[in-house]
């Protein structure tokens, strides 16, 4: 099955393994709301952006990068140049880790009290920030085994990372309650840290047992200017939007508090949106996600082959997946958000939300997914374009709207955002427009 149909067999392996690690997260989240409270959530998820960022600039594009060449030169037989693809981009991402991982630590004062507003995240980017070449690491070794369609690998790092991240917080949990100390989001970055300590262990001791073939110099040389020119516009693209999405959620706080709200209420306000509602929305694009992990070195195969026919059919399979699990989720949190909220983090306000925010689930899904389809077939600028669009409709949102309507203003701002990126997703993905060279 696995030689038949690899991107099949592989997204029901990232699925069922997504699935396992959602179901985690959720219980995970519903012992955070419990412990640390939706204030404490919101200060977690605060820091999260910087996070982010530093993984865009330091791996995302080069990842992509990994992943497309690798596929490229499986399919067309060459297997040293796959392993110096992965050897030359590895390194090149574990550089620029480093460099991330230091000046988030000693810059993390500025970070916290000027670009994030709140002093209490100062001491949580110094801990997070030892974790960030650990993730780095683990991103490649995710492109590497990608590339040769062994999903299994990732998924079950996956599994581990998440089995780490919580047993550990749960264990610092009962440690400072043994020491009757008050817990915090503290327990839940150390959580973090250990989560990709351990899966870059592990990552480390299954790239060691690969026999990777060395090459000469100048093909390290070549390779590294190769997943350097195609990674560059992806990491600048990922970097810009991340920077736009930090804003944007470090805004949402304080234009609450100009509705009318007061500090601790916007953070527990941001703190349901973003630390319960939108991972449980999120929930079932475990599906996507691994469809679209899968997606991606699978089209660029079929494009260096020339199988335009095929990835007609892949893409047409992909949409109408992608709806109906959408329409899907949108009617059961539509119908049954208020109760799902009260059950599993007993907030009326997280339920809320759920029914409210249900409209952009079948529009989401979906993207997430073309895009994935786009950066394979080479279109990384017009993937960015669109994306850029969304971003800037929902920051607007934020700001003009948020103040006047509250939170609602925020979900009209993300749904105009997703709706405009599915028109010009599928657009950009017509069977005449897949002809087209790939620099769009």
């Amino acid at each position: 099955m696995e030689h038949r149909h690899p991107v099949l067999w592989g997204t029901i392996i990232l699925t069922a393994s997504g699935i396992a690690s959602r179901c985690m997260g959720f219980f995970y989240r519903i012992f955070l709301s419990h412990t640390i409270g939706a204030e404490g959530i919101g200060i977690y998820q605060l820091i999260f952006p910087v996070y982010t960022f530093c993984f865009a600039l330091c791996v995302f594009g080069i990842q992509t990068a990994i992943s497309r060449l690798m596929a490229s030169a499986l399919a067309q037989k060459q297997e040293q140049h796959a392993d110096c693809i992965f050897l030359t981009g590895t390194v090149m991402a574990l550089s620029l880790s480093l460099c991330a991982s230091v000046t988030v630590y000693v810059f993390a004062s500025w970070i916290g009290t000027v670009f994030l507003q709140e002093t209490r995240t100062v001491s949580l980017l110094k801990l997070l920030s030892f974790s960030i070449p650990f993730g780095v690491f683990h991103s490649c070794v995710n492109a590497y085994y990608y590339a040769r369609k062994k999903a299994e690998i990732p998924a079950f790092l996956q599994l581990l990372e998440q089995t780490v991240r919580i047993g550990s917080s749960f264990l610092i949990y009962h440690i400072l309650l043994s020491r009757q100390t008050e817990p915090s989001a503290w327990m839940a970055v150390a959580g973090v840290l250990a989560g990709e300590l351990i899966s870059a262990a592990l990552c480390l001791i299954l790239i060691s047992a690969k026999k990777l073939r060395p090459a000469a110099p100048v093909s390290f040389f070549q390779t590294g200017r190769d997943i350097f020119v195609l990674s560059l516009p992806l990491t600048c693209n990922r970097v810009l939007l991340t920077l736009l999405t930090s804003i944007e959620n470090i805004l949402i706080p304080i234009r609450l508090r100009l509705f009318g709200l007061t500090g601790a209420q916007a953070l527990s306000l941001f703190g349901i949106l973003t630390g319960m509602v939108m991972p449980l929305l999120f929930f079932p694009s475990a599906i996507t996600n691994s469809m679209s992990v899968m997606l991606l070195p699978s089209v660029a195969q079929k494009q260096a082959l020339g199988e335009n026919k095929n990835i007609t059919s892949t893409i047409r399979m992909t949409v109408q997946s992608c709806l109906l699990l959408g329409l899907f989720c949108f009617v059961l949190f539509f119908c049954f958000g208020r109760y799902l909220g009260i059950l599993l983090f007993q907030s009326k306000t997280a339920g809320a939300f759920l029914r409210t925010f249900s409209f952009i689930c079948p529009f989401f899904y979906l993207n997430h997914t073309l895009m994935s389809i786009l950066n394979g077939l080479g279109k990384t600028l017009r993937a960015f374009l669109h994306n850029l669009l969304a971003v800037l409709i929902r920051i607007s949102f934020t700001f003009f709207c948020i103040p006047i309507y509250g939170i609602k203003g925020y979900l009209w701002g993300i749904l105009l955002g997703e709706l405009l990126t599915t028109v010009l997703n599928l657009l950009a993905l017509q069977p005449a427009a897949i002809k087209q060279r790939p620099h769009l």
